[in-house]
């Protein structure tokens, strides 16, 4: 376990390329509008599907 802590952390260091500050804010920021982007659509299609069903209880009950 030990071990693999170690080269973990070597692979880390030395192997692996980060990202800028400034880059990894821009990103951040393109995430975050993703993601409300998208549960914003996740919201829209629930509340048609919402109202979809309400309606067909409503035809059904008539």
């Amino acid at each position: 376990m030990t071990n693999y802590i170690t080269e973990s952390y070597k692979e880390l260091k030395n192997h692996v390329t980060w990202p800028t500050w400034a880059e990894a804010q821009k990103l951040t920021v393109i995430v975050a509008v993703f993601s409300v982007l998208l549960a914003l659509a996740v919201w829209g299609i629930d509340t048609v599907f919402h109202w979809l069903v309400d309606q067909y209880f409503i035809w059904i009950k008539s």
